[in-house]
């Protein structure tokens, strides 16, 4: 009897142990990892702590600090630190850096259907991507263009509708687009090249020493927050706040797969978690910020926001209509996207139409 009751007692510790260490869920091996500590770097395509794009990633590092007690570190390094702004999908996915946070549509050498999941012309809304990417199959196709760079995208913030940009001399039709040197990336360059303008890229931090020299006769960047920190109105006069090109410009967080592999699931679920607020978070700051900066702009400044006319915006459709329809020839990967994006837009558009549209028009009565 003294024997068995020692052998219960001893299962009875071993299983206690166990639970302790998570049961069967839970390896020895699990154990240890969940213990070990982990250091990232986290590359972007931004001016350390630029106001909005470069603060988001700041802001998710905190986060992550945060709420994994120091288990999973992550050290941001603005554009040039360690990398170029241009190059941080390549070290994300060589392991020079375990995350980026950048643009998809600077990577359309590599992939022609990468721009999509930061903007098509006259698309979704900062809104309706969102919807699209997280609840409309969008995110599994990102992550699966990805995949064979050893990269996983996740939605990193969205600037809401872009301005058309500066201009150091007025649009009045389409003509005045001939030659234009314009920094503009992704699709919306790609429509600009089909109506005779030159585009350009160039990262931020190039941006007014380029117009000031006149490298450049125009650039678009984002919006007032953050075209009044670059101090675009000193060598521009002619601000046109048409969005067409950008009109929800979503970023990225780029995660090296190995590297996420080796996280345990909580720290996995802590990086997930973080960047879906600091996508919410981004949206949230410009749409207050931009309202301030306009402010500036316009009283402070005597900064004039113009619309391209009528003319000319119906070009830039009609030739984003026919660029879209070239990729889509081009590359069997962005029509296969493409159909996923037209059939949320056409279901989206229609209830927008009667809510969000509706409302707007409501208000202003």
């Amino acid at each position: 009897m003294k024997k068995l009751v020692g052998k219960l007692i001893g299962l009875a510790f071993i299983s206690m142990l166990a639970v302790s260490c998570g049961g069967d869920k839970q390896s020895s091996g699990d154990v240890v990892k969940s213990q070990k500590t982990f250091k990232w770097k986290l590359v972007t395509s931004w001016p350390k702590n630029f106001p909005g794009l470069g603060t988001a990633p700041e802001n998710f590092a905190k986060l992550v600090n945060e709420m994994s007690g120091g288990r999973l570190t992550v050290k941001v390094y603005g554009a040039g630190e360690i990398v170029p702004g241009f190059e941080v999908f390549d070290a994300v996915s060589q392991g020079t850096a375990q995350m980026g946070h950048a643009a998809s549509y600077y990577w359309k050498g590599k992939m022609p259907a990468a721009p999509i999941f930061t903007a098509i012309p006259f698309g979704f809304n900062a809104q309706e991507t969102n919807g699209w990417l997280h609840y409309g199959g969008g995110i599994e196709m990102w992550r699966e263009l990805y995949k064979p760079f050893g990269v996983i995208p996740f939605a990193g913030g969205n600037t809401g509708v872009q301005a058309a940009g500066w201009f150091k001399k007025e649009i009045n039709s389409v003509a005045d687009l001939q030659g234009l040197k314009i920094r503009i990336p992704g699709l919306g360059g790609e429509v600009m090249k089909k109506l005779g303008a030159v585009p350009v890229a160039l990262t931020g931090g190039e941006l007014f020493t380029s117009l000031q020299s006149g490298a450049i006769d125009a650039t678009e960047w984002v919006g007032p927050y953050n075209d009044l920190a670059f101090g675009f109105h000193k060598v521009a006069e002619h601000y046109y706040t048409s969005g067409w090109h950008e009109p929800g410009a979503m970023l990225e967080f780029t995660v090296n797969e190995k590297a996420y592999n080796e996280l345990p699931k909580d720290l996995q679920k802590i990086v997930e978690v973080a960047t879906r607020a600091i996508n919410q978070d981004m949206l949230d700051e410009y749409t207050a910020r931009n309202n301030n900066a306009m402010e500036t702009l316009k009283n402070k400044h005597g900064v004039v926001f113009k619309s391209f006319p009528n003319d000319v915006m119906a070009a830039l459709k009609q030739a984003s209509n026919e660029v879209i329809a070239e990729q889509e020839a081009s590359d069997e990967t962005f029509a296969k996207i493409m159909k996923s994006y037209r059939q949320f837009q056409l279901q989206v558009s229609e209830y927008h139409n009667l809510s969000e549209v509706e409302y707007y028009k409501n208000r202003e009565q």
